[in-house]
């Protein structure tokens, strides 16, 4: 497998500094600043990048999953919200939430939420965040 990168650069201080963030490619590149992601300021911030990963993986998880039990989906979408609080440890991504509605012909809804936790639960993205980060799933058929 290859190994993927991305890179920021950030310049200033903390509270009034800015700085770009991109992947290697640059299939996404984006300012941010102490305002986008500490308050509603323009721009992304590394959570949003955080939610988008856990999204994409996830849909391209559950969708092989659905596949591979014999029901092809048209469509999956997901949106994965970060919760990042302060803790004693300072601040902390505690929570992701992930909504996830897929257009599945043929599956019954008890099979499709067993579906979509098994992927929850072995997306690569979230292997990697659950250990630190409490993860919620919301599946719904469209």
């Amino acid at each position: 497998m290859p190994i993927r990168s991305a890179s920021a650069r950030w310049q200033g201080n903390l509270t009034e500094g800015s700085g770009t963030i991109k992947t290697g490619k640059g299939g996404i590149q984006g300012n941010y600043s102490f305002k986008s992601r500490f308050e509603e300021g323009e721009g992304t911030n590394p959570e949003e990048l955080i939610g988008a990963a856990h999204a994409g993986c996830f849909s391209m998880a559950f969708s092989k999953a659905l596949a591979d039990a014999g029901f092809t989906p048209t469509s999956v979408e997901t949106v994965a919200k970060v919760h990042m609080d302060k803790t004693d440890a300072g601040f902390s991504v505690t929570k992701i939430d992930l909504e996830t509605v897929g257009d599945v012909p043929g599956v019954d809804d008890g099979t499709f939420q067993k579906i979509a936790e098994d992927a929850k639960a072995n997306c690569p993205i979230s292997r990697l965040l659950s250990p630190g980060a409490e993860i919620t799933l919301s599946a719904k058929l469209s």
